[in-house]
C-alpha cells in the first residue's frame, strides 16, 4: 500500500530527564511496521542531556518519517506540553508514548486498523509488558517490586495489575473510569475527538486520567488483549511518588466534579448520566453544592438511590424532567 494512502499518525513525545532511555524510545517508533508517521518531540526543560540525545537521532528520523519536529522549552509540565504537541500534529490519529517506554513493532498498525474499522471508538490501547532499566522484560510482585520469575509473579503485565479482564465490557466506560484510571500506556487517539473534549487542563494535573474521562464522555474506548507496549519501571517513575500522585488525583477529581455540574447531558454518553441517576459511585462520589444530592433509602425492602436536583432542569431522552 502506498504510504500516502495510509492515514497519517502523529507520534507525540513529551521528554523530560530521560537521557538514558529516549533514544530507545525513538528507535521503537522508527521500527514500526506502520509507515505513514510524523514524529513530534518537545523536551520539557530537561536538565540532563535528553535533548542532545534526541538531536543525535534527527537525521535518522528525517529519513524514516514524513515530518519531524524537535523542540526544547522551559519546563511547563506534562499537560501544557501535550497540548502543544497535539496542536503541532497533522495526523488523523495521535499516538502517545512516554520518553522512557517502548512501542512494539506492530503497535501503531494494530491500533490504526481498529480505529479505521470502528468509527464509534476514539481511543484504542493494548496491554503493556514491564521492563527494567536495561529493557529486560520483568514482572511485579504484590508491592510492584520487580521480579524476574514469571512463575512467582503477582502481575505479569500492566493489564493484570489494572484487572482489566474483570471489567469485561465495561472497559473504558465513564462510570468505571470515574473510580480511577484503568487505561494502559501506548494508546492511539482519533484526533477529531479533541474537538469535543478540549485539551488537557492545568486544573487537572493527572493528565492521562483526566483526558481518558473526557474521551469516555463522547466515545467508546477499546482494549486489545495483546502486548503492544513496554512500560519501563525504574526508580524515577512519577507514579512512585505516592504523596504527589495522591494530591494530583484529588485535584483532578475535584475539577472533574466541577465539570460535571456544567455538563450538557444531551451531548454525552449515557454512562455519564448514570453517575447521577443511579448513584453507583458511592465510594468516591462528591456532592456538588447547590446542584444535587443522592438520597438513599429502602422501599418495600429494596435499596434505592435517588438523585435529588435543586432548581435544576435536567434534559434526558428529549424529555424535560424537573426534580424538586
Amino acid at each position: 500500500m502506498l504510504i500516502n494512502k495510509l492515514p497519517l499518525v502523529s507520534v507525540v513525545i513529551s521528554s523530560y530527564n530521560h537521557e538514558n532511555y529516549v533514544q530507545e524510545t525513538i528507535k521503537s517508533i522508527i521500527s514500526q511496521r506502520y509507515e505513514n508517521i510524523e514524529l513530534i518531540i518537545i523536551d520539557d526543560g530537561s536538565i540532563d542531556s535528553t535533548y542532545e540525545k534526541i538531536l543525535e537521532m534527527e537525521s535518522l528520523c528525517k529519513e524514516r518519517f514524513v515530518n519531524v519536529i524537535f523542540q526544547k522549552q522551559e519546563n511547563l509540565g506534562m499537560g501544557l506540553t501535550c497540548n502543544k504537541l497535539i496542536n503541532l500534529s497533522r495526523g488523523d490519529y495521535i499516538y502517545h508514548i512516554a520518553s522512557d517506554d517502548l512501542a512494539k513493532p506492530d503497535a501503531i498498525n494494530e491500533e490504526v486498523l481498529f480505529l479505521e474499522k470502528y468509527n464509534e471508538y476514539a481511543l484504542v490501547v493494548g496491554d503493556n509488558d514491564i521492563i527494567d532499566n536495561s529493557g529486560k522484560v520483568s514482572y511485579w510482585d504484590e508491592l510492584r517490586n520487580l521480579s524476574y520469575s514469571e512463575d512467582n509473579a503477582c502481575y505479569k503485565t500492566f493489564a493484570e495489575f489494572l484487572k482489566i479482564k474483570q471489567l469485561k465490557n465495561n472497559f473504558g466506560k465513564y462510570l468505571y473510569l470515574y473510580r480511577g484510571n484503568h487505561i494502559p500506556n501506548g494508546y492511539l487517539v482519533r484526533k477529531s475527538i479533541y474537538d469535543k473534549t478540549g485539551l488537557y487542563n492545568k486544573n487537572a494535573p493527572l493528565e492521562d486520567w483526566f483526558m481518558n474521562l473526557q474521551i469516555s464522555k463522547y466515545s467508546k474506548i477499546k482494549y486489545l488483549d495483546k502486548i503492544l507496549y513496554s512500560y519501563r519501571w525504574h526508580q524515577n517513575n512519577t507514579i512512585k511518588q505516592t504523596e504527589k500522585i495522591k494530591s494530583m488525583y484529588d485535584l483532578t477529581f475535584k475539577y472533574e466534579n466541577n465539570l460535571l455540574s456544567q455538563t450538557d447531558f444531551n451531548s454525552v454518553d449515557k454512562e455519564v448520566v448514570n453517575c447521577f441517576l443511579y448513584g453507583k459511585l458511592t465510594k468516591r462520589f462528591v456532592i456538588i453544592p447547590n446542584i444535587f444530592e443522592i438520597r438513599r433509602y429502602k422501599k418495600n425492602g429494596i435499596k434505592m438511590s435517588v438523585l435529588h436536583f435543586f432548581y435544576f432542569d435536567f434534559i434526558f431522552n428529549k424529555k424535560l424532567i424537573h426534580f424538586e
